[in-house]
């Protein structure tokens, strides 16, 4: 009996060599891990700071914040960022009527439908911006070249007027188009993750009828896809520089590369400065309602 209780005590005190290694690991510290942080911190921290040091820095003023003071006065900024603005807003909301639907029927009445629905929303991912560019232009040029003075056909009219520098409407079909594989994702994933049957039938065993139990149980259930899907459209447009600089528009992206190539450097790195702040700011603020979304409902349950 005392060697077995010398044996359970020494068993206790010393535990088997595999979890001696596995404590010496837990312990040590974890280097490569802390390695890869701080090297994808500096690829991200190194240009906005350089960024940052070029706006403040004044040849003869020394340190200067005088770009900052000058956002709000800058000529051509808000109309362009109004632009810009206008067609998120614009885009979110086709992409939502385009996907909500979509998405919905994919998963409750055609499963097999999905991989053909993803393929189409994915396919603008292998086409480039600038070829995409191209096909809007010649369907442009094909308009204008066969117009005859005075007799101008519907068809020829409605491009004329999806051309409107106001609002062009042809940069938010573009734009809708280059938003589909990412809001498609982010919709998709966030379905996926529902019980979309069970929530339908507890919904309909309660009297609502299967459009209402879509649209006042499932998609708030979705709420935190769309607001993702929201998020990654909204920073797609602000930053979209291609198909609106080729077709001659000037949106918040041309903006900014027009005003550098107008001598206005400094201004407007700092206001591509606020706007990727104001960014970060707002996918924070998303992720936070959503971790705290997400830790309430499993203390609800």
């Amino acid at each position: 009996m005392a060697g077995m209780t010398a044996a359970t005590l020494t068993a206790s005190i010393d535990p088997p060599p595999g979890e001696q290694a596995s404590a010496r690991r837990r312990g040590r510290p974890r280097f490569g891990r802390a390695a890869v942080l701080v090297i994808f911190g500096l690829y991200f921290a190194v240009p906005i700071l350089a960024s940052f040091l070029f706006t403040v820095d004044d040849p003869v003023k020394g340190f200067s914040l005088s770009a900052y003071s000058q956002i709000f006065s800058v000529a051509g900024l808000w109309p362009a960022l109004r632009l810009s603005l206008e067609l998120a807003v614009a885009t979110i909301a086709v992409v939502y009527l385009l996907l909500i639907p979509a998405v919905v029927a994919v998963r409750l009445g055609g499963p097999r439908l999905r991989t053909f629905v993803e393929l189409v929303c994915t396919l603008p991912l292998v086409v480039p911006s600038i070829a995409l560019t191209a096909g809007i232009t010649s369907v442009l040029r094909w308009g204008s070249d066969n117009m005859v003075p005075g007799q101008t056909t519907f068809i020829q009219q409605l491009l004329i007027d999806i051309q409107n520098p106001s609002f062009p409407v042809i940069l938010l079909l573009a734009y809708v188009v280059m938003a589909l594989p990412l809001a498609y994702r982010t919709l998709d994933a966030g379905m996926r993750a529902l019980d979309v049957r069970t929530l339908l039938e507890a919904a309909q065993n309660n009297g609502a009828g299967r459009t209402r139990a879509i649209v006042t149980v499932i998609l708030p259930n979705l709420r935190g896809a769309l607001l993702n899907t929201a998020f990654l459209t909204l920073a797609l447009v602000l930053g979209e520089f291609t198909v609106s600089s080729i077709l001659g528009f000037v949106p918040f992206a041309v903006w900014i590369v027009n005003g550098n190539a107008a001598g206005q450097g400094p201004v407007t790195v700092a206001v591509s400065i606020v706007s990727l702040v104001l960014t970060w700011l707002l996918l924070l603020v998303l992720s936070a309602g959503g971790g705290r979304r997400g830790a309430a409902a499993p203390a609800n349950q």
